[in-house]
């Protein structure tokens, strides 16, 4: 069974809160999601949105500086020192 804690309801400037033991875990500022099951109140960690980063203003700013085309996506493979037989290394791992 899990353990029992006892939480206090206070009032914060006009609105109600609720003060959790610190032996929770919670991180100050960290923002949860409450919600009412059958007459109990489930509280849990709310999910960060995925950050998003803006470049549109970036475009045009750069002289240079433009979207590849497709056929400029392909890229040929760099020669691999791996992939010669004569490699120095393969006597080290033989």
């Amino acid at each position: 069974m899990s353990e029992e804690y006892r939480a206090k309801v206070f009032k914060s400037g006009n609105s109600l809160a609720l003060r959790l033991p610190k032996a929770l875990g919670f991180q100050e500022g960290a923002e949860m999601l409450l919600r009412e099951e059958q007459g109990r109140y489930v509280v849990e960690p709310a999910e960060r949105p995925k950050r998003k980063i803006n470049l549109d203003g970036l475009a045009g700013s750069m002289p240079g500086l433009r979207p590849f085309e497709p056929e400029e996506r392909e890229f040929e493979e760099p020669p691999r020192i791996w992939d010669d037989a004569d490699w120095p290394g393969w006597k080290a791992i033989r």
